[in-house]
């Protein structure tokens, strides 16, 4: 669609498509397969699963299928079912959360809120005609699963590292790791263009420290013989390097709003994406927490992905290049995730056991 070899008209148009189903296709997928999966570790209680598990999923697909071929449905009736995925899949997150008062995990069902909000504004930039909402709309969602990340590696990196690497985990500083998520809700009005230029700036400059200094307590270092591992380090220092960006992109024009924004969805979302289903899909199905050649192609592939998309600009005159070179890798990681996971996640567990 990018070169013009493709000629579908997607609903909102081909550049609004590409960064709502990149972020309320794939990565919305992605946060409520988690959220649904780890809650029930959280709370000890069985999840959805069954005929509801398959109405959430065909609720998803099919907002995808009428959003890429829109004059299947009315307008309104394509907006309706692409947001009610979020909101469903809250109801289902909190019920367990709620039935034992597990309030310390209830943090997640008001970002899901929140998400389902920045879709709302992506689908009223399509009907107000506002490419200024669209990019507000983006901003926000790309920060709510930015903050999203930050609680979430906060509980799991150190522990996965820990295991990983067989050392003693590094302990957590509590005013840090306080501070993180906070300063991560400041950065998204920042973000979004709603303070002042400067301050934005500021504070996203702040955001950016404090994440670099918390991933720097990790010792990613130790972690580079570790392929599980490595790149859950690397995905949380594309979090520090983004904020930075964002916070240099508005003081300069060296650096445009587009890269420091797709350090964070290539970067960050890409790599930790990746890193976390690589892993998680072994532990959940019995299988030793090891990978092969293929995968770790697949982390190279997506870290290039992301550099290229954000150096690129910088030294490569042509920017088509940049964007079919970074979207080939990005295809290349996950299709190589793929063809490598397929065969464990439809076979039985070999310990016998559900899942």
């Amino acid at each position: 669609m990018f070169s013009g070899a493709i000629g579908i008209s997607p609903f909102g148009g081909s550049l609004w498509w590409h960064s709502h189903e990149m972020l309320f296709g794939f990565v919305a997928a992605i946060v409520v397969g988690f959220l649904l999966t780890a809650v029930q570790a959280w709370t000890g209680i069985a999840g959805i699963r069954g005929w509801s598990l398959l109405g959430l999923v065909l609720l998803w697909l099919s907002a995808r299928i009428v959003l890429l071929y829109p004059s299947a449905l009315p307008a309104v009736l394509v907006t309706l079912l692409d947001i009610l995925f979020l909101p469903a899949a809250a109801i289902v997150l909190a019920a367990p959360v709620l039935r034992i008062r597990q309030w310390r995990n209830i943090i997640f069902v008001p970002i899901l809120i929140a998400m389902t909000f920045a879709n709302g504004m992506f689908h009223a930039a399509v009907y107000h005609d506002d490419p200024a909402l669209q990019a507000m709309a983006a901003n926000f969602m790309v920060m709510l699963v930015a903050l999203l990340m930050t609680v979430v590696a906060g509980r799991v990196v150190p522990m996965f590292t820990a295991n990983g690497i067989g050392t003693e985990r590094v302990k957590p500083l509590p005013w840090l790791e306080r501070l993180s998520p906070v300063v991560m809700v400041l950065a998204i009005p920042a973000t979004m263009g709603l303070m002042a230029v400067e301050i934005g700036a500021l504070l996203l400059f702040f955001a950016a420290a404090c994440q670099g200094f918390r991933v720097f307590r990790w010792r990613s270092w130790v972690t580079l013989s570790t392929p599980l591992v490595w790149p859950l380090h690397l995905s949380y220092w594309f979090i520090a390097i983004g904020l930075g960006l964002l916070g240099l992109s508005k003081l300069t024009m060296a650096i445009s709003h587009s890269q420091a924004l797709h350090a964070l969805t290539v970067g960050a979302i890409g790599m930790m994406t990746l890193a976390m289903i690589a892993r998680i899909s072994l532990g959940h199905t019995g299988r030793s927490l090891a990978v092969g050649p293929l995968i770790l192609l697949a982390f190279v592939a997506i870290a290039l992905a992301a550099l290229l998309r954000v150096s690129g600009p910088i030294w490569l005159s042509d920017y088509s290049v940049v964007i079919a070179g970074s979207a080939v890798l990005w295809a290349s990681a996950y299709g190589l995730f793929v063809i490598r996971y397929l065969p464990i996640l439809t076979q039985p567990r070999p310990d016998g056991r559900p899942g």
